[in-house]
């Protein structure tokens, strides 16, 4: 071959390089990812994510795309930062936390969705049935029912006794807020237990509400899941031992940041699940033929050291129960 004939298709080919680069990239997936809280209070089930998206092939920056939504604690944000996401044409909207989810439904009737929420999401009006959603919207649930808090205020009481008030925290900004703080007022009542219910909706809430609770004398208290508490975990633990107050939670991931005892799913196995859904979809399922996922399994978490440092004895037939203790 002459050399200048060699010389033009080298150049040729070179030229053609960054156009295959480029048309690579255009073809890698854009997923968007819109939660209520913060990075840095999501990084555990943004990894998890990623791990059930790996389980299927998919790796953040090699063959998919995520373009991240924060809205710090403040959910009058959400609405604008789904609709930029609808702009930038994400093949698919992970939406974490329920006003999260609510958020992408307004935003868009057409982009797969898939959430992560702790209400019920056919009370709430995110999907029509569990086994089929329909829409363009399915997801893991691990909401609250009334049984599940019927069995957090029964382990508090066989953990403390003698607490004559529960307190219970609710987030009012939720859509499912009235539910819970019925399903605790009803399952209370079942129990002869009193409780004394609060609210914060958002993190400026937080000291007066434990306040509150200690000056009304509440001896025990139960943190109502939602995404605001788990995103600020870390400040509602520490609140709950500057109070000397024994708190289950709905989340093993309170237990894990110090946290008494929690009764109820794991939100990293829910993000898990979402990464898992969102695979499917990306690969050509309808997520309207998805059904939503549902916990299959509660687990009941204690934390022995946050016990002891409350004086607190935690009872043999609980401990029995536990599926895991931190000592």
């Amino acid at each position: 071959m002459k050399r200048r004939k060699f010389l033009t298709l080298l150049g040729g080919a070179a030229a053609a390089w960054p156009l295959a680069a480029r048309a690579q990239q255009a073809a890698m997936p854009l997923v968007g990812f819109l939660r209520s809280t913060s990075a840095n209070a999501s990084i555990d089930l943004v990894a998890a994510l990623r791990r059930g998206l790996a389980e299927a092939g998919y790796t953040e920056g090699q063959n998919i795309a995520i373009d991240y939504r924060w809205a710090e604690n403040r959910n009058e944000r959400l609405a604008a930062l789904a609709a930029d996401l609808v702009r930038r044409q994400c093949a698919l909207i992970v939406a974490g936390g329920d006003a999260a989810a609510h958020a992408a439904k307004t935003a868009t009737a057409t982009i797969p969705i898939v959430f992560a929420t702790g209400d019920d999401p056919v009370k709430v009006g995110l999907v029509a049935r569990l086994n089929r959603p329909g829409g363009n919207i399915t997801g893991i649930s691990f909401f609250n029912s009334a049984d599940l808090e019927s069995k957090q205020l029964e382990l508090l009481r066989e953990v403390v006794p003698k607490a004559g008030v529960i307190g219970v925290l609710v987030n009012p900004t939720m859509a499912g807020a009235e539910s819970q703080e019925r399903d605790a007022r009803v399952a209370a009542r079942a129990l002869g237990l009193q409780i004394l219910t609060l609210n914060a909706g958002n993190e400026h809430d937080f000291d007066a509400a434990f306040t509150a609770f200690a000056q009304q004398g509440a001896g025990a208290l139960l943190i109502a899941g939602n995404a605001l508490f788990t995103g600020q975990r870390d400040r509602l633990v520490a609140l709950a031992a500057r109070y000397a107050l024994p708190t289950i939670y709905g989340l093993r991931e309170f237990v894990l940041a110090g946290g008494m005892m929690s009764y109820g799913g794991s939100l990293t196995v829910a993000y898990r699940q979402v990464g898992v859904y969102a695979a499917r979809i990306l690969k050509g399922e309808k997520s309207a033929d998805l059904p939503v996922v549902l916990p299959t399994k509660y687990e009941l978490v204690i934390n022995l050291k946050t016990a002891k440092a409350l004086g607190l004895q935690i009872p043999d037939k609980v401990l029995a129960l536990a599926d895991e203790v931190i000592e």
